[in-house]
């Protein structure tokens, strides 16, 4: 007589054991997320510990980073990765630098987070004019070229480490607010929301007890994956001159302080350019796995 082969799990079971493990633990699972997961704490280690692990200061300029000709250092000895073209070593500036992008990165981040859904939840709960005119404003910040109405802000609003977070903030909010107006519009119109109302709940339980739980989700993933572009939106505008000024070091500005030694020192450029796609790479890789597990129509198929 024959054994009957193990059946495969099936998807309520599947989503039940997902369940039990909680978000950390399925993230856990997934080799993409670990790998985005440690290039994150690697580079979180090394901004908050930068003081203890770099050797010097990220604006001194050391009487043996040049060499006899005035030119860069090549990595190797005692400066791993080289120095630029006033003699600093680039290795506590990367790490100086891994500071500005993770400040300005989560700071903008979650002032355009702020800002997209209490526009989105507003416009999708109240509909009507306000609605109307809330999502038509969107649809215009939207149709301004992002960089380019960041560019114009910066210039204006004379670049510094939090006019830079600021100015991304207010170009990056709009994505979130319509992803946030859909999904909003499709919970108000379900029927235990009209129950609530017909029991007389008040406009805050609604949304405090019932909206914004569901749209938590959606909330940290689009808040995992606006890092990603903020850090890149942050590096070009220091790299375009309107970002982080100098002397603060940003992997933008360093790329473009040493844009001109390209050929005779390419170090120079490599190594930011490297950590800028690491670290946008980490928190894209992060926030795929997160909309995986927390998106229900995702659960079950891997």
């Amino acid at each position: 007589m024959s054994v009957p082969a193990a059946s495969e799990p099936s998807a309520p079971s599947a989503r039940k054991m997902a369940k039990r493990r909680g978000v950390g633990g399925e993230l856990l699972r997934r080799p993409l997320a670990l790998v985005g997961l440690f290039i994150i704490a690697v580079t979180v280690a090394g901004a908050v510990f930068a003081p203890y692990v770099a050797g010097y200061g990220p604006n001194e300029q050391l009487f043996d980073g040049l060499s006899l000709l005035g030119e860069p250092m090549a990595p190797g000895g005692a400066f791993p990765l080289g120095t630029d073209l006033l003699g600093r070593d680039l290795l506590t500036r990367i790490l100086y630098g891994a500071r500005t992008s993770l400040i300005i990165g989560i700071a903008a981040n979650g002032v355009a987070l702020a800002i997209g859904t209490l526009v989105g939840v507003t416009a999708g709960f109240y509909r009507g004019w306000i609605g109307t005119i809330l999502m038509r404003f969107t649809d215009l910040m939207m149709a301004f070229p992002a960089l380019l109405l960041a560019i114009c802000l910066a210039a204006v609003l004379s670049p510094s480490l939090w006019i830079v977070a600021l100015v991304i903030a207010l170009v990056n909010w709009v994505q979130t607010a319509r992803v946030v107006f859909t999904e909003t519009s499709s919970l108000s119109r379900r029927e235990f929301i009209d129950a609530e109302r017909a029991m007389g709940a008040s406009t805050g339980r609604i949304l405090f007890r019932h909206i914004l739980p569901h749209l938590l989700p959606t909330i940290i993933v689009w808040g995992t994956l606006g890092i990603s572009t903020t850090v890149l939106l942050e590096a070009t505008l220091s790299y375009l001159g309107v970002g982080v000024q100098p002397p603060t070091p940003s992997w933008g500005n360093i790329i473009f302080e040493n844009q001109t030694y390209f050929q005779a020192a390419p170090w120079l450029v490599f190594f930011p350019g490297i950590a800028i796609l690491a670290l946008a790479l980490a928190f894209n890789l992060v926030g795929d796995a997160l909309r995986d597990i927390l998106d229900p129509t995702q659960r079950g198929r891997f």
